[in-house]
């Protein structure tokens, strides 16, 4: 699995694109590393975590951040297997955040609160997905 943790200016620019004023969803799907790996001069570069732990430690810092612009995580889950794709990709973490639109994301990421969080994120993740949707109407069927 190749490591996918922050994304392109491609990417980012495709997000910037897209309609602003509309609410979205970011499905996230997150493979932890086994030992997080902080930067040499981070307080924690030495403290043994693991990515798990890493990564509790930018839920519970960007979480505020998160609620402050009037963001939540609207659904959680545990993996259990892969039906249909590559094998490989099993995941740590499973969840959607739900923003009142794209403003917030990027006022979220812009924060500094959130900006400090960030490194616990980095140092947690092997690879990651981070796909944001609309939000459709929901049903009995797929239409």
């Amino acid at each position: 699995m190749s490591g996918h943790i922050d994304p392109d200016r491609a990417q980012f620019d495709a997000f910037k694109d897209l309609p602003r004023d509309t609410p979205i969803d970011m499905l996230n799907l997150v493979r932890f590393r086994g030992d997080a790996a902080y930067p040499a001069d981070h307080p924690l570069a030495d403290a043994g975590l693991s990515g798990a732990q890493a990564y509790a430690n930018y839920g519970r810092e960007s979480g505020p951040v998160l609620q402050k612009v009037g963001g939540s995580i609207v659904w959680r889950g545990a993996y259990e297997t892969t039906l249909i794709g590559p094998s490989d990709e099993a995941w740590d973490a499973m969840f959607i955040a739900r923003y009142p639109d794209a403003h917030a994301f990027l006022a979220m990421i812009s924060d500094p609160d959130y900006q400090r969080a960030v490194v616990h994120r980095q140092a947690a993740v092997a690879t990651s997905r981070l796909i944001r949707s609309q939000n459709l109407a929901s049903g009995g069927t797929f239409q």
